[in-house]
């Protein structure tokens, strides 16, 4: 089959594989019909993921039909069309039980389909402990509407939970590129008093301002004026960063009031600096690190309700074979790109 391989730091290539097989009881193969890009598979590419192994399929943002399954698994069967976390957890170890799955004790759990495990840019990819992995699609949610459920999307949802937003608060969101969107689709099913997006490309506060009318928009030069006006008690209640940059981990602490949240959900190229000096007396409790991905079925619920929709985000399909041409659109952000699909299996 083929597959999409991480080669070395700043090398991704097509290459042949063999099919995936069964390994685990608890396995299953998931013959995949729709993939994304998303930026930590640049991260991979780039050399920011040490733990990324060479010689592996990258993807983690799939969709697919359930071609084989293991003996102890039970939530899905053949023929089934399933989203796919982006995480592996075993669901008894005690973060698994606590809901912190990102941080599953498996030699596996976390983050591994498409960075230490082989994953779903490829026709086939094996999915472990799939009963926790895998979730049903209903008939009438399309793959589109499905494609960021596993992973950007369980990542907003996660944010928007830690974040204890309540109905009277301003909520800053730092970031509107596609997991900035996500999450703000998220943050706005808890109906908060305003919400900002902080975005300095032109064409992502364009894109934020024809779909999302009632938020507002704000460029990083003039964000912490317009916070500290828009909240009651001189800054956002919330902020959840998602632009993964220095200077938006600044804003993200300066914006704040006093003893607000800031749940800081981006991944860095390099370390970043808390000026305590600075910040000490704000008294802000500082949320951080993966998303814990275990609320997919809530979310397919949400998309199937009507109550969130993705599919704007998807600006460009590819076929599998043009996934390179994918790669360079969104890696570079021509053409107004947010998401590519990539279609692996037509269905």
């Amino acid at each position: 089959m083929k597959a999409f391989t991480y080669v070395k730091k700043g090398k991704f290539e097509m290459r042949e594989k063999p099919r995936p097989q069964l390994l685990e009881e608890q396995d299953a193969i998931v013959k995949v019909t729709l993939a994304s890009i998303c930026s930590s598979d640049l991260h991979i590419k780039h050399g920011a993921v040490p733990r990324a192994v060479p010689g592996v399929t990258v993807g983690h943002e799939m969709v697919g039909i359930v071609e084989e399954v293991g003996a102890a698994v039970t939530k899905v069967k053949p023929g089934d069309r399933v989203t796919v976390n982006v995480e592996t957890f075993c669901g008894k170890c005690f973060f698994c039980k606590n809901g912190y799955v990102n941080n599953c004790t498996d030699p596996n759990g976390g983050w591994a389909l498409g960075c230490r495990i082989d994953g779903g840019q490829a026709e086939y990819v094996r999915v472990p402990y799939a009963n926790q992995g895998l979730n049903l699609i209903p008939d009438f949610v399309s793959d589109e509407q499905a494609l960021f459920v596993g992973d950007i999307l369980a990542t907003g949802f996660w944010a928007t939970k830690i974040s204890e937003i309540k109905s009277e608060d301003a909520v800053l969101i730092l970031g509107a590129g596609p997991t900035g969107i996500c999450t703000l689709l998220c943050v706005m099913q808890k109906n908060p008093k305003k919400i900002i997006v902080c975005e300095k490309d032109e064409n992502r506060i364009r894109f934020v301002k024809e779909h999302y009318p009632g938020v507002f928009t704000a460029v990083p030069e003039m964000v912490k004026e317009i916070t500290a006006a828009a909240g009651d008690h001189g800054g956002a209640d919330v902020v959840l960063e998602a632009a993964g940059t220095e200077a938006s981990f600044r804003l993200a602490w300066e914006c704040a009031r006093p003893n607000a949240i800031v749940t800081v959900i981006a991944l860095y190229d390099k370390p970043q600096i808390l000026p305590l000096p600075d910040m000490y007396g704000k008294n802000l409790t500082f949320k951080t690190g993966g998303v814990d991905g275990c609320n997919c079925e809530e979310i397919l619920n949400l998309i199937a309700q009507g109550r969130i929709d993705t599919t704007p985000l998807i600006t460009h399909t590819f076929r599998f074979d043009e996934i390179e041409k994918a790669y360079e659109l969104f890696e570079k952000k021509k053409d107004g790109v947010m998401k590519t699909a990539v279609r692996i299996h037509a269905v």
